[in-house]
């Protein structure tokens, strides 16, 4: 049978990556390729993702592996038989970044995502004047309909918020810093973003808590993350953002680090009430 090449989404390589991991400590690539019939090139390809694998051959694979853990194989064998391509950013494939398109599948499969952010508002809680402001102003200018594209891009990515099936839950560190922007077209845009996190950090699946002005700086020193997890059984994995579309990384090590991280940012935010209360004096424009 001749195999099928598949488009290697982030979602078709963590497959691959996930069953490499079970066979490492227990085979080389040669012996578990010949226990599959396959060849040993064909078994690499599958675990860089470049090769469509059915959730037969998953299941097989993990029997000769002795995975015992019948979720995980059924989660596995489940994520790959999903198409590539198959959601609302598939049109933007080969117009954005690469690594920003990972982002974008990443994230709307998160089960939890946690957002520090050193000057701006988080993405997913951006309005979208305030998301006009922050891609037609930059620095580096777009042709018109790139910014749009990237406009529509960030909104649809506020999606996740709202979906019904496994509630994604959000903790988004806001820097105070962010609510004293000022923009040419109008404080309006300011006020209607100060809605917009309000209205969000009354959803229950929304934690949102301000870094004061008060903090000392070191602590957004780092740049802005966003530690996703996932289902069982996926590794989490953190983006940390950057003018080129940003990285992200599963390597435990870099994750745990930066969990520390997030979590010391944690340690000097507001509370959620008192961040609620903040909020609310800079909307009714008698913060000192």
């Amino acid at each position: 049978m001749t195999q099928k090449r598949a488009t290697p989404t982030i979602w078709r390589r963590r497959v691959g990556a996930q069953l490499r991991r079970y066979r490492e400590p227990l085979m080389k690539s040669g012996d578990a390729a010949r226990l599959m019939g396959w060849d040993t090139t064909r078994l690499s390809r599958v675990e860089r993702g470049l090769y469509r694998i059915s959730a037969a051959e998953v299941r097989d694979l993990c029997g000769h592996y002795g995975v015992d853990d019948t979720e995980a194989v059924e989660e596995i064998a489940k994520v790959a038989e999903q198409p590539p391509g198959a959601g609302w950013w598939a049109p933007y494939s080969g117009r954005i970044n690469g690594a920003y398109l990972d982002f974008i599948e990443l994230e709307a499969s998160a089960d939890t995502i946690r957002i520090a952010e050193p000057v701006v508002i988080p993405g997913l809680l951006q309005s979208p004047g305030y998301v006009r402001e922050m891609i037609t102003r930059a620095p580096l200018a777009v042709s018109e309909e790139r910014a749009e594209m990237l406009v529509n891009i960030r909104l649809a990515r506020q999606s996740v918020l709202s979906r019904t099936e496994r509630p994604v839950r959000v903790h988004a560190l806001v820097p105070e810093t962010a609510l004293n922007a000022r923009f040419a077209a109008g404080q309006s845009i300011m006020r209607d973003q100060i809605r917009k996190l309000l209205d969000a950090s009354s959803s229950p699946n929304v934690t949102l808590q301000i870094v004061p002005l008060a903090a000392h700086p070191t602590f957004l020193a780092n740049g802005a993350m966003t530690l996703m997890g996932f289902r069982h059984p996926w590794t989490p994995v953190v983006s940390a953002d950057n003018p080129m579309g940003g990285t992200h990384t599963e390597e435990p090590d870099q994750v745990a680090y930066l969990e520390k991280v997030f979590t010391g940012v944690h340690s000097i935010a507001l509370p959620v009430d008192e961040s609620r209360e903040l909020l609310n004096r800079y909307l009714e424009g008698t913060n000192a």
